[in-house]
């Protein structure tokens, strides 16, 4: 059994792939019976966000099973399909713990740093237990990102003066678009993208604030929070026209604000310029809008530019914090290959137990049945022997056929020679006697 890590992000595929894969609260449940349902599968965690789509699994053999499920499977309208091989980065073991670290302690954000990304890791691990698809091993290790990542925010400053995708949205539109003191600024959704934006527009003192929902309510709680104004998602349209900056952050399925929507908005400005922001994955805004003059459409992939600066402001920041998870990664699986380390001896303390108790059971119905006891004491040890020498007998006599010398060296240090030790013990009889109290080859069936 491995730890298979395989996803693709905003490093290694655009947003219009990132998207097949984008798994929402609604769909991420079956997602996760669906993987957790593959044989080879026993433990399995999907995490999913704007930015990447990753795949935690303890499963038996290749990770091939897991790219056919994650290239057929759509989250949405068509699957991936085979082109997702090419974007896809793939970890196992040692390198896919250390990966999960730096992806909880935000050092493989596209904001260096960000703090919503363990939150987003931490919803991932409680959907998957909540699925039953959470077992030991994986519950251990996310635990152990949980405390990493708080390590490296607590003695490195790449947590401090946190900075979000929302927050860069709104550092651009202040930076080269208009002041948000005369600007109207639209925000649609009420995640938490969305609650970012909207504190930072708020921030900035813009002049008028507006905030579209599909729950109507949801948008009336963070209006009143921000002194904004709240609308029904289906008025989106009839107010598009107000908006000299749209931010859209939804989990729609579907694009919510098409061409012909935004050229009609155009035509009541009288081609004044708009701004739009469009935060979502899959994206909310048709991509074609960008094509239409006065227009300024971003994507989330967009804001890389921008994010440069945070990148070099914090990189410093970052080397430490790669420092503390090189440390928690090397403990961690320092610790795993204890644990398996200590497997065989369970295993052969389990054996024993087993026989012992079986041995037992036998006696005490002998007994029940009137046997002697000094001749049930008699089979009984007997009995114990056999179970006990069975599978190491069988195993030595198959490595002296075959030349493994390996195995003869460790018996000799498990069972060493009894006259060789200050025992007043005499050396046990040559390969050619007899125990007259044994079978001449113990079975598992005496």
């Amino acid at each position: 059994m491995s730890l298979h890590l395989l996803g693709i992000n905003h490093q290694t595929a655009p947003v219009s792939l990132r998207e097949k894969v984008a798994f929402t609260p609604e769909t991420l449940a079956p997602a996760l019976a669906s993987l957790h349902a593959l044989p080879e599968v026993s433990e399995v965690v999907l995490l999913s966000t704007c930015n990447r789509t990753e795949v935690y699994a303890q499963a038996n053999g290749s990770d091939l099973p897991l790219i056919d499920w994650l290239a057929t499977h759509p989250a949405s309208g068509a699957p991936p399909g085979p082109e997702l091989r090419n974007y896809l980065y793939r970890h196992r073991d040692a390198d896919a713990v250390r990966h999960l670290f730096r992806v909880a302690s935000g050092l493989d954000s596209l904001v260096l740093g960000e703090p919503q990304i363990l939150g987003q890791v931490k919803q991932a691990w409680t959907a998957a237990r909540a699925a039953g698809a959470l077992g030991g091993s994986l519950d251990r290790l996310f635990q152990q990102a949980f405390a990493t990542a708080k390590h490296a925010r607590t003695d490195t400053r790449i947590g401090a003066h946190p900075v979000s995708v929302a927050s860069t949205a709104v550092h651009l539109a202040q930076r080269n678009f208009a002041r948000m003191e005369d600007s109207t600024v639209l925000l649609v959704g009420a995640g938490e993208t969305i609650e970012l934006a909207a504190r930072h527009v708020a921030e900035a003192r813009t002049k008028r604030l507006l905030i579209a929902n599909r729950t109507l309510a949801h948008a009336q709680e963070l209006a009143s929070r921000h002194g904004g104004f709240a609308l029904p998602l289906d008025e989106l349209e009839r107010h598009l026209a107000e908006a000299d900056v749209v931010i859209s952050a939804t989990a729609s399925r579907a694009t919510i604000l098409q061409r012909p929507q935004v050229e009609r908005a155009l035509q009541a400005r009288r081609h004044r310029p708009m701004l739009l922001l469009d935060l979502a994955v899959p994206r909310d805004i048709d991509n074609s809008v960008g094509d239409l003059r006065d227009v300024f459409l971003y994507t989330i992939d967009d804001l890389e530019h921008v994010i440069e600066d945070n990148r070099r402001s914090r990189r410093e920041a970052a080397e430490q914090a790669e420092v503390i998870i090189d440390l928690h990664a090397a403990r961690f699986i320092e610790q795993l290959q204890a644990s398996g380390r200590k497997q065989p001896l369970l295993h052969l303390r389990a054996h024993g137990e087993a026989a012992r108790a079986e041995a037992l059971a036998k006696a005490r119905r002998q007994l029940a049945a009137g046997l002697p006891a000094e001749q049930a004491l008699e089979l009984l040890a007997h009995t114990l022997t056999n179970r006990l020498l069975h599978a190491p007998t069988v195993a030595l006599r198959e490595a002296a056929l075959h030349g493994d010398a390996e195995l003869a060296r460790a018996a000799e240090k498990l069972f060493p020679d009894p006259a060789s030790a200050d025992t007043g013990l005499h050396a046990p009889p040559s390969d050619n006697a007899q125990d007259p109290g044994l079978p001449a080859d113990p079975s598992p069936h005496a």
